[in-house]
């Protein structure tokens, strides 16, 4: 097992670094989602650090999996949160 003291500090350095980039993007374009959004992808970024130090994980393979598979969960999360639906594109007339 590993100890995480690396991922802390690169996930600490990661969200400060979201935050000041979310906070610009507010001030000029005065949107709050954008800072949720950026958050929401620094601790995604530290989670999966924090789990590849914890356990480990020294094969490639396994760090690419652990990689995919929670990007897919996250998107199907977010789909779900949203309520986003999938639905066909009506063309539009004359155009």
């Amino acid at each position: 097992m590993g100890y995480a003291d690396w991922s802390i500090a690169v996930g600490v350095l990661v969200f400060i670094i979201a935050i000041i980039v979310a906070s610009i993007y507010y001030f000029r374009y005065k949107k709050i989602f954008l800072i949720s959004f950026i958050a929401s992808i620094s601790i995604f970024v530290f989670s999966v650090f924090y789990m590849i130090d914890v356990f480990d994980f020294t094969d490639k393979n396994i760090i690419l999996a652990i990689l995919a598979i929670s990007t897919i969960i996250m998107f199907l999360v977010g789909k779900y949160f949203s309520g986003f639906k999938l639905e066909p594109r009506v063309k539009l007339e004359g155009k």
